[in-house]
């Protein structure tokens, strides 16, 4: 079995995690151009517990809530994620929000980055442990995109 699984099979690992007493950190988020915000934070949430899960908005998903991205396809973004040595296991979702994907796995413990409030969490409300960790200032994947069109069009001129 690999890393990147679809959602019963997540399940089951999930459980037999949990027969061993392991603690579940979920995460989820789009993961469009890995940086060191995302390791940063991603290291700090696989800190909180023994298993780490990403939860990887679909193609669909990301378009619906960052207009005109992703840059990087899904099944990419989720290999990629999955290589990093924190994470555990990744899947991906096509809804606006993880919700019921979170209300499926029921995990022990929920993060999101600081730029989130604990209380906008999705699935806040279904989770014993949410957490907003620290943001990391100047990391994000939308900087990181404006940057690389500013770079562009300078070039371009």
């Amino acid at each position: 079995m690999g890393k990147v699984l679809g959602r019963d099979e997540l399940k089951t690992a999930l459980s037999s995690a949990r027969s061993e007493g392991k603690t579940v950190v979920f995460t989820n988020g789009c993961f469009d151009l890995i940086h060191v915000g995302h390791i940063r934070y991603l290291k700090e949430a696989k800190g909180l517990g023994d298993v780490l899960v990403v939860a990887v908005n679909s193609d669909k998903s990301v378009s619906v809530i960052k207009p005109g991205r992703p840059v990087i396809p899904g099944v990419h973004r989720a290999e990629v994620v999955s290589a990093l040595e924190m994470v555990d296991y990744v899947t991906l979702f096509n809804e606006d929000t993880p919700y019921e994907l979170i209300k499926f796995l029921r995990p022990d413990v929920l993060v999101k980055g600081g730029d989130w409030r604990k209380e906008d969490i999705a699935g806040h409300d279904l989770v014993p442990v949410t957490l907003s960790l620290p943001y990391i200032e100047g990391a994000s994947t939308t900087e990181i995109i404006e940057k690389i069109k500013g770079v562009k069009t300078a070039v371009l001129m």
